[in-house]
C-alpha cells in the first residue's frame, strides 16, 4: 500500500529534511495561525477538555484519570495522523513525501525559537532591562520582576538551549523514526507535560504519567542535542567543544531535569558561560545546580553568541538528515 512506504525510512528522513527546510525558509505562517490556529493549540484544547472531566477525585483517582487521558490523546493524534499519511499516500510518491513534509514543517520551531530569543537580546539594548523583562517573560515561566540583566541573559540562554532540545531535535527525532504520527505524538505527550506536568496540588497526580512519558521520549533528544552543540562548537569561533564536553560530563547529571541538563550544560561549556542555578518561579524559589563554570554575569552580546551557535547546530542537524535522506535513497 503506498501509504505504509510514506512511514518508513528513508522517506521518513526524506520527509525529515523537506520538513526543516520548510520550516527553517517560512516558519509557521501567522495567517495560517489566525485562520486555523497550530497543532499545538488543536492538541491543547483536546488536553483541556480532558483534564476539566477526567481530574477531580482521590490523588489515586486523579492519577487513573491523567493515564486514561494520555491514552485518549494519543489515540486521538495516531489515528488523526494516520488517515493524513493515509490520504497522502494516494497522491502519489513524490506528492505524498510533499504534502506529509509540509504538515510536518508545523512541529518543529527553529525559526520561532531563533526570533522569540533575539527578541529578548534586541529589547535589552533598546528598553533596557524592562524591555528584556518582557520580551523573556514571553518564553521562560521564572517571574520576571526578579531578574537583573544578567539573568534575563541566562533565561534567554537556558531556554534556548532547552527548546532546541525538545522544541527542535526531539521533534526531529521521532519524525525520522516514525514519519508524520511519530512526531505529532512526540509533540502531544511534550505538550502535556507543559500543560498537566507539574508538581503543584492540581496536577501532581494527575499530570504524573504525561511528565514521566515526556521524560522519556526527551532522552534521546537530549543526549544528540548536546552532540549537535559541541560539533557546533567546533565550527564556531570564539567556542570551545572541549568546553561543553567537560560541562556535560561534570554538570548534566546534577540538573533537576533528566533531560534539561544536557543542552544546557553544552551550551554553557561552549560558551564559557554558566547557566541554571538557584531561579524564582512565581513566588516560588527553586534550588538548581549551576551547568558550566564560566562568567554568570552575562550581557546581550552573550544571547548572540549563542544564538551563532544554536543556528550552527541547526544546519549540522539539517545537513546529517539530507545525507541521511539521499545516502537511504541511493541504496534503496
Amino acid at each position: 500500500m503506498p501509504w505504509i512506504a510514506l512511514t518508513h525510512p528513508p522517506d521518513t528522513l526524506g520527509i525529515l529534511a523537506l520538513a526543516l527546510l520548510i520550516e527553517a525558509v517560512a516558519g509557521y505562517p501567522d495567517g495560517l495561525y489566525r485562520a486555523l490556529g497550530h497543532p499545538v493549540t488543536w492538541i491543547g484544547r483536546l488536553i483541556a477538555a480532558l483534564e476539566r472531566r477526567l481530574n477531580r477525585g482521590t490523588p489515586r483517582a486523579r492519577r487513573l484519570g491523567g493515564v486514561l487521558a494520555l491514552l485518549i490523546l494519543l489515540a486521538t493524534v495516531a489515528a488523526a495522523t494516520l488517515v493524513l499519511t493515509a490520504i497522502a499516500g494516494l497522491a502519489g510518491h513524490a506528492l505524498g513525501l510533499l504534502a506529509l513534509a509540509v504538515l510536518a514543517a508545523s512541529l518543529p520551531a527553529q525559526r520561532s525559537l531563533f526570533v522569540h530569543v533575539r527578541r529578548v537580546a534586541a529589547a535589552l539594548r533598546a528598553d533596557g532591562i524592562v524591555g528584556g523583562r518582557r520580551a523573556v517573560s514571553m518564553i521562560v515561566g521564572r517571574n520576571p520582576e526578579s531578574l537583573d540583566e544578567a539573568a534575563v541573559c541566562r533565561a534567554a540562554i537556558e531556554s534556548l538551549a532547552e527548546n532546541f532540545s525538545d522544541g527542535i531535535v526531539a521533534p526531529a527525532f521521532w519524525i525520522g523514526a516514525g514519519g508524520l504520527t511519530g512526531g505529532a505524538l512526540y509533540k502531544a505527550i511534550n505538550t502535556a507535560d507543559s500543560m498537566v506536568g507539574h508538581r503543584t496540588p492540581r496536577y501532581d497526580a494527575y499530570g504524573w504519567a504525561s511528565a514521566r512519558l515526556d521524560d522519556l521520549v526527551n532522552l534521546p533528544a537530549s543526549r544528540l542535542t548536546a552532540l549537535l552543540l559541541i560539533a557546533a562548537a567546533a565550527l564556531t569561533r570564539e567556542a570551545s567543544p572541549s568546553g561543553a564536553w567537560r560541562a556535560i560530563r561534570r554538570d548534566a547529571g546534577h540538573h533537576r531535569s533528566p533531560n534539561a541538563g544536557w543542552p544546557e550544560a553544552a551550551m554553557a561549556g561552549a560558551l564559557g558561560l554558566r547557566l541554571a542555578g538557584p531561579r524564582i518561579y512565581g513566588e516560588t524559589r527553586v534550588e538548581d545546580a549551576w551547568m558550566g563554570d564560566g562568567r554568570a554575569e552575562l550581557g546581550p552580546d552573550d544571547i548572540f553568541r549563542a544564538l551563532k551557535l544554536y543556528r550552527t547546530a541547526c544546519a549540522l542537524q539539517f545537513t546529517l538528515v539530507a545525507t541521511g535522506a539521499v545516502t537511504w535513497a541511493y541504496l534503496s
